[in-house]
């Protein structure tokens, strides 16, 4: 049977492995991705158009769906940016994207998300080297997932601060690159990663703040996707959904041609549920039992976005149903425009603007 919803989280099959470890009691192991197959991965890259000419920007890009998003914008010819934080990973990465798109520009910026001053500095690079072309897409995939509770040096959340505050930021400081594309090419986009997490309480202006630290500890819950680390998760989801929706309304009224757009990846086997499982977040029975698909699946949605020329202003792609796995797919918009309202607009942009020490002003 498919995986069930229970609060807006995810609820896992019934499968043979043992309760303790599910809630994390076991001694099992997960420390690298499962195994998958891609099913839908190829038929929909070969129906992507080339981009050659086009500037593509990625947050954490060293593996998983953001390295796939990476590596098949530049085997469609655009020049990548990948913006990751300094390690040999990152090295790596930057590597092998280019061997798999030997003809395309590759380029590597260090971008710490944890710090506002890093990714202040490469905006700052990434507007001196591209001042002329601009940026036609900012694809905001890096994330973290159930991490400690624990404040990164501005003192904001660590999850929140990765996963949504820094993108802000970014988005902020990048965001004349991007009408300097749409003006000069016809469009850009800014594309927000979100999760099927996201599902739950509205948005908290107190995890936008600078609580780092003090958001609950990191108790586990009475089941499976549950407990303070997973609410702040929650939090930071619907943070990347609402910020969506947030850009949309303002460039819809400023008559811009940039689009705003959000996907999740279902369950992708990627580094995501490792250093959860490393961390503590969640156990490695509970890992092995809801992983449900490729990275290369998982990044259909944040590549659609990317690349597709058809999708909508405001648009959110991904698996439906349960959203565990599957094509990415336009989702109906009025349970998304609900759960990201109107006044959650409002509250995200002015507790960024204020966290982050930006205006940003579209």
């Amino acid at each position: 049977a498919a995986p069930a919803l229970t609060h807006g989280r995810p609820s896992p099959p019934s499968l043979s492995i043992p309760l303790a470890e599910i809630m994390g009691c076991g001694c099992g192991k997960y420390n690298k991705p499962k195994d998958c197959k891609s099913k839908w991965h190829p038929a929909t890259f070969a129906q992507l158009p080339r981009m050659d000419g086009k500037v593509v920007a990625v947050t954490g890009c060293t593996s998983g769906t953001g390295w796939v998003c990476a590596r098949d914008c530049a085997r469609l010819g655009a020049t990548v940016i990948m913006l990751n934080r300094p390690s040999e990973r990152a090295e790596s990465a930057l590597k092998s994207v280019q061997e798999a798109a030997p003809d395309s520009r590759v380029a590597s910026f260090p971008c710490d998300l944890t710090s506002f001053a890093s990714v202040r500095e490469c905006a700052a690079k990434v507007r001196e080297m591209f001042e002329e072309t601009g940026l036609d897409i900012l694809c905001n995939n890096a994330g973290v997932m159930a991490s400690l509770d624990e404040a990164t040096g501005d003192g904001y959340d660590v999850q929140m601060q990765t996963n949504h505050l820094s993108h802000f930021l970014l988005a902020s400081e990048l965001w004349p690159l991007l009408v300097k594309a749409a003006d000069a090419r016809g469009e850009a986009r800014v594309v927000n990663h979100s999760s099927i997490a996201r599902k739950g309480k509205k948005l908290e202006r107190k995890y936008l703040e600078k609580n780092g630290g003090n958001l609950g500890g990191d108790k586990s819950g009475c089941g499976p996707f549950s407990g303070p680390r997973w609410d702040r998760y929650q939090q930071t989801k619907l943070a990347n959904l609402v910020f969506t929706l947030g850009i949309r309304d303002r460039v819809n009224k400023a008559g811009l041609k940039i689009k705003s757009l959000v996907a999740h990846p279902g369950v992708a086997a990627t580094q995501l549920q490792v250093r959860s499982v490393g961390d503590g977040g969640m156990s490695a029975g509970l890992a092995n039992m809801v992983v449900a698909q490729s990275a290369e699946d998982g990044a259909l949605g944040i590549l659609m976005c990317c690349c597709d020329p058809a999708v909508q202003n405001g648009g959110f792609y991904g698996p439906a149903g349960t959203g565990f796995k599957g094509k990415a797919v336009l989702l109906p918009s009025k349970p998304e425009e609900k759960l990201a309202d109107e006044a959650s607009r409002a509250m995200l942009w002015e507790a960024s603007e204020q966290a982050t020490g930006t205006k940003f002003t579209i």
